[in-house]
């Protein structure tokens, strides 16, 4: 893939994402916003309609004690006629002639002083009604020239009576008002009550969440008040109750919710944790796939590094075997039997080389496969280590190097594969006297710790990165090095040593600095 086109995709593919977040956080915001409005729509209509329902109780109820007084007195009250209307109308085509009278009729009735427990200046109150008359005469001689009305039997009498709600209405509305006015709170409202209210209000509008209510008298808080009532500006709503005939707004019902935020995220919080799970599924989908594109190129970069070094590792001792093959077709040498036999020991050398480098592939691909077959046993891990010195010996000597041992270890019993860990060594070691550009000096250490044994393995090489640290036990990493053929190799040793070492239930390591070496560190546990 295109470096560019990569870095691209990789461009457009994080701001989608980015994109994606962003709307959930706004789209959340948006939600939250429109809840806190609906919210604060449904407390002014709740707490509203507890101030109105409170006035109208107040009214109801001193309508019913003025009602229930007029029906058990058992007294029939003083009329007073205020008001009468006439209407006449004649129609000459018809000689019909309608006759509409209405009289305002005022009822007197007398009050005991201690109705209201207080002593009033009036012992009255009145109550209204109306008469209507409509008659209708066919005669047209009702009105003679004087005015004087005939005493004549109309052809239709209609006559309604009753009372005056709305006059009646009016005038215990600005009584009750005004009375009630002038009691204390205490004996208007009941904190029980009031809580009842606001609560039916709520649950009829959805909002079932904790409240605190108090009323305050012109700013000052009274005893009608929930225990754990707190004024917060962002969560107490209010409304003037119990107001006068003048519009005098003394006393304020204040109702307010301490969970109002947990509530308003409880409405959000089934639908944003949906929100929440599939941005994350994106998230972990997108992370993933961007982690394969980066592993793949990786992969495909050092592969194309391990076929290259590969192909010059093979080339070598293939090119050495020809020309060993030639020499000894030439007819000159095909005599000398000493040469002959050096040309077949470079031939069979060789030969071993390349069959070295594919068992080493192969058993990568064994133990990936879980195939390869370890059977352990008690060794000394000493004795270990100086048969892979043995191994190296001969490539040392030709760079006339040297190996040093520090074997400080009381406890060396361990229980491994032979075989396998002398290849963990001699991988290591190989790679020491391999990435030394000058004489090889290499120090091998032992010491316990706790029920391990330590096994360090220090060189004066190259050293390393701290990123090639982290990768160097990765299969076909290679620390690149300018020209990639300058060190043989094929970046298995160390993955095959990783995972020889962790089948034996230890651990490897290294610790390394550019142009100062490196340590590479076994733990192997003692056998108890």
């Amino acid at each position: 893939m295109n470096k560019l086109f990569f870095r691209l995709l990789v461009l457009l593919m994080s701001l989608s994402l980015i994109g994606i977040i962003l709307v959930q956080v706004y789209w959340f915001n948006t939600s939250f916003k429109n809840n806190d409005e609906q919210f604060k729509f449904h407390v002014k209509q709740v707490i509203g309609n507890v101030a109105d329902k409170l006035q109208k109780q107040e009214a109801y109820s001193f309508y019913d004690k003025i009602n229930h007084y007029k029906d058990s007195t058992g007294k029939v009250p003083k009329k007073d006629d205020l008001l009468e209307f006439y209407y006449v109308q004649k129609n000459p085509r018809t000689n019909k002639t309608i006759i509409y009278s209405n009289s305002i009729i005022s009822e007197d009735y007398n009050i005991s002083p201690s109705f209201f427990d207080k002593k009033f200046d009036s012992e009255k109150f009145k109550s209204f009604s109306s008469k209507r008359v409509t008659e209708v005469y066919n005669n047209n001689n009702i009105v003679d020239n004087s005015g004087t009305s005939q005493s004549l039997i109309p052809d239709v009498r209609v006559e309604k009576s009753g009372n005056l709600d709305i006059l009646d209405n009016a005038l215990f509305e600005i009584s009750a008002k005004d009375v009630l006015s002038a009691m204390p709170l205490e004996e208007r409202v009941s904190r029980d009550v009031l809580q009842k209210l606001i609560k039916k209000e709520l649950e009829e509008y959805g909002v079932k969440t904790k409240f605190e209510f108090g009323i305050l008298n012109n700013g000052i808080q009274t005893k009608i008040r929930s225990s754990d009532f707190k004024y917060d500006k962002n969560a107490t709503y209010s409304i003037p109750i119990f107001t006068d005939n003048e519009g005098n707004e003394k006393y304020k019902l204040l109702v307010t919710f301490p969970h109002k935020k947990k509530f308003l995220l409880s409405e959000l919080v089934s639908i944003t944790i949906l929100s929440i799970i599939f941005t994350l599924i994106i998230i972990i989908a997108y992370s993933s796939a961007l982690s394969q594109l980066i592993r793949q190129r990786q992969i495909s970069e050092i592969k194309n590094d391990f076929i290259n070094n590969m192909t010059h590792e093979f080339k070598t001792p293939i090119a050495t075997i020809n020309l060993a093959l030639d020499a000894i077709r030439n007819p000159k040498i095909i005599d000398d039997k000493e040469k002959v036999l050096r040309y077949l020991q470079m031939i069979r050398d060789e030969n071993k080389r390349m069959h070295a480098q594919v068992e080493n592939v192969l058993r990568i691909s064994k133990l990936e496969k879980k195939e390869l077959d370890i059977e352990k046993e008690s060794s000394n891990i000493e004795d270990i280590i100086y048969d892979a010195i043995e191994h190296v010996n001969l490539i040392l000597e030709d760079r006339e190097g040297s190996i040093t041992t520090h074997f400080d270890a009381a406890r060396t019993s361990v229980l491994i594969n032979d075989v396998h860990f002398t290849n963990v060594i001699v991988n290591i070691l190989e790679n020491a006297i391999k990435y030394s550009p000058n004489t090889p000096k290499i120090d091998i250490y032992t010491e316990n710790i706790k029920d391990m044994v330590l096994i360090k393995v220090k060189d004066n090489g190259l050293g390393m990165s701290k990123v090639a640290q982290k990768r160097i036990f990765e299969k076909f990493y290679r620390e690149h090095t300018g020209d990639i053929h300058n060190v043989k190799g094929h970046g298995l040793g160390l993955a095959y040593v990783k995972r020889i070492v962790e089948d034996h239930n230890g651990q490897v390591y290294v610790e390394s600095e550019k142009g100062k070496g490196s340590t590479f560190i076994i733990k192997i546990p003692l056998i108890n």
